[in-house]
């Protein structure tokens, strides 16, 4: 076989192999992280976001103007616009819909239960009927560890009874995977679940603890520690859960929830202490009762991800952080004391 006539047929077998993915959510911090993968591993990748102010919007901004230079193409767009959501399927030819767009924050969900009502319910479900129309694409969306809710037995199994979340935020995500199950047995459409446990990174969200912290400790700010401390949490690197969400996309399960956790789980003063000795300061740090919603301890049982996807997560809680604070510094422009 000569050479260009091998080109042109190994050409045609990548193109009819080469996913073409669209992911909500693409300007958060996992759908970022997530979009640049599957673009550097040769995949087609679309997307959109509503650039909503739960925080500065800016953020999402500079992330998808990331995204433009890799020649990533993001819509302005709600996820509860069906129509064009279903537009954006066709004009691609779309063959995965990563659904990562929600409204996130359990103590949020205290103060603007609404909110979570627009985005992590009808938003899913304009979502699934969009796809209800192209059943051949498979849907791969975000769930939450916080479905565990009030569950006493650890670590956390995807075949462990999740009847009582502790925060409607969670409520909803349990909410998504029953309705994603739904659509699986009446309509066919194949839906992978992925149970993000505490996501943590470079290009993060600032609401979350970390964020946060860093910027109370390097402003000399009191740090608010909930619980006196003692609150676990199975703390999961970026590009972890970017590996375990390329792997359930590859896999394509028929109707299938899978945990993705550290499997390692950490005191909030633990994990204070790492970010001290990362940033170089101490914390000024003033305690306060557990709040509602939250709950003592997540842990990941990862057996079933290991199995299945072969998911191993490799970053150690001060590996990742050192890696977050290098990125929070630079971003932010500040100077550390050494």
């Amino acid at each position: 076989m000569n050479g260009p006539k091998f080109a042109k047929i190994a050409r045609k077998i990548w193109q009819h192999t080469m996913k073409r993915i669209f992911i909500s959510g693409i300007g958060g911090f996992i759908g970022f992280h997530v979009a640049r993968a599957l673009k550097l591993r040769g995949d087609a990748v679309f997307g959109c976001d509503n650039f909503n102010d739960y925080y500065d919007p800016s953020l999402k901004r500079a992330r998808t103007k990331l995204l433009a230079e890799m020649e990533i193409p993001v819509i302005d767009c709600d996820v509860v616009d069906q129509n064009s959501i279903k537009n954006e399927l066709q004009k691609h030819s779309i063959t995965h819909f990563v659904h990562l767009a929600a409204q996130a924050g359990v103590r949020h969900s205290l103060k603007a239960p609404e909110s979570y009502v627009h985005s992590n319910l009808n938003g899913f479900v304009q979502v699934l009927e969009a796809l209800r129309q192209s059943p051949h694409i498979k849907l791969i969306y975000a769930s939450s560890s916080s479905v565990y809710g009030m569950n006493s037995k650890i670590p956390f199994a995807e075949t462990d009874p999740v009847e009582k979340p502790a925060s409607f935020y969670g409520a909803t995500k349990r909410c998504n995977e029953l309705i994603a199950s739904s659509y699986h047995h009446v309509h066919g459409l194949a839906c992978t679940g992925l149970r993000f446990f505490t996501v943590y990174g470079p290009w993060g969200r600032p609401d979350m603890a970390y964020y946060s912290f860093a910027k109370a400790i390097l402003n000399q700010e009191p740090l608010p520690v909930f619980g006196e401390g003692k609150l676990m949490r199975d703390f999961t690197y970026i590009d972890d859960i970017v590996k375990g969400t390329m792997a359930a996309i590859d896999y394509g399960a028929t109707n299938e929830i899978f945990n993705l956790g550290n499997c390692s789980p950490v005191s909030v003063l633990e994990f204070i202490s790492i970010l001290e000795h990362c940033l170089g300061k101490k914390a000024s740090l003033t305690m306060h009762p557990m709040p509602p919603g939250d709950v003592p301890i997540t842990y990941a049982d990862i057996s079933k991800s290991q199995k299945i996807l072969g998911f191993q997560p490799k970053t150690s809680l001060r590996e990742g952080l050192k890696k977050f604070t290098d990125w929070f510094v630079d971003h932010h422009q500040i100077k550390l004391p050494f």
